[in-house]
């Protein structure tokens, strides 16, 4: 099951490369769901210890950014 995340992790890094040099605006579009469906199979097959690293990072950074983000005083 770690082949094909990375596979489709590996779909996902190139389509945005891609997308990223391309011209039409059509195209930019297509490939960008591409990476994004691509994105989303890779975290639907990662193990869940991955996933729980990254949910993990996603609550800790709130709780860090908030209180810089507030200003002084307030």
């Amino acid at each position: 099951m770690l082949v094909i995340s990375l596979i489709t992790l590996a779909i996902a890094s190139l389509s945005a490369f891609v997308s990223l040099n391309m011209q039409e605006e059509v195209f930019r579009v297509a490939i960008k769901c591409i990476a994004l469906l691509s994105l989303f199979i890779t975290l639907l097959l990662a193990p869940w210890a991955i996933k729980l690293t990254l949910a993990t990072i996603l609550v800790m950074s709130d709780r860090i950014i908030q209180p810089i983000l507030q200003k002084p005083g307030s």
